[in-house]
């Protein structure tokens, strides 16, 4: 069986007594990092051998756990904080199970991004969860468009050093006057939540320097209809995408999120427009 054990995400009081059976009962524990979560055991008197399971080894090292459960060894998958498969490579080794045919369960543990939305104040009845945005300059300016056009509240995960960075970003989208909330340090001695528009937020955190990994809760844009799109209007966003370098097939898939059209014949559209 792979259990997916939801770990504290800050103050250590909150794993579960379910978590702490389990991680137990369990021969091996695998881990992004084998000193943090060795710490984490530790500190519950945890036995469990630690095998490392991230991104840079997750297709050598999946296989060596896909044998252990194959052979009826009870592993469990543990992130560095919160769940795993959010934001980590644990969903491959959950999609690899579930293509063998192998036993999963999961064990519910506190969630980052959802302690944010509950501390920020925005609408909680519909969210949208990105996570962390790419690096990368071109997938970079297509995920901040979508976002841009998302009229859900989104969930956004940043490093301190790449904070203002983000917000600058979602600024230059024309998200100044948008309400968002930072939220750093979460569970932990120093939790914050700064709340305000982006520009507000960009003013907060040139003076106080980001620390601590943040979440950023992004309130939905305004509503906008499809009927209310003319020709032009569709044009000019299409000329606004195009004008970024992103390819035909990138341009439909974001015109098919926003405006709820189908992605086959957006890309006709948008093909027969920029030729």
């Amino acid at each position: 069986m792979l259990y997916l054990v939801g770990t504290p995400i800050g103050n250590m009081g909150d794993l579960s007594p379910r978590a702490m059976e389990v991680l137990k009962s369990v021969e091996y524990v695998a881990c992004e990092d084998t000193r943090r979560t060795g710490l984490l055991l530790s500190h519950f008197e945890i036995s469990a051998h630690l095998i490392s399971y991230h991104e840079h080894n997750k297709a050598s090292h999946g296989e060596k756990l896909l044998g252990l459960l194959r052979s009826g060894v009870d592993v469990a998958l543990v992130s560095d904080a919160g769940m795993p498969s959010i934001s980590d490579p644990g969903e491959d080794l959950v999609k690899a199970c579930i293509e063998e045919d192998l036993a999963i369960t999961a064990v519910p543990g506190p969630v980052a991004g959802i302690t944010a939305l509950v501390l920020s104040g925005m609408d909680t009845r519909h969210y949208y969860f990105e996570g962390f945005l790419p690096v990368e300059t071109k997938e970079r300016k297509e995920r901040l468009s979508v976002v841009s056009h998302m009229t859900t509240t989104t969930i956004l995960y940043e490093a301190p050093h790449r904070l203002l960075r983000t917000l600058s970003d979602l600024a230059s989208c024309g998200n100044g006057q948008r309400r968002a909330a930072c939220c750093r340090e979460l569970t932990k001695r120093y939790e914050e939540v700064v709340r305000g528009t982006i520009d507000e937020l960009i003013s907060h955190f040139e003076d106080v320097p980001p620390k601590g990994e943040f979440v950023i809760i992004l309130e939905g844009a305004q509503e906008e209809t499809t009927e209310a799109l003319t020709p032009e209007e569709r044009q000019k966003r299409i000329r606004e995408l195009a004008e970024q370098g992103l390819p035909t097939k990138e341009i439909a898939k974001i015109l098919a999120q926003e405006w709820g059209e189908s992605k086959k014949a957006l890309y006709a559209e948008v093909l027969e427009m920029i030729q």
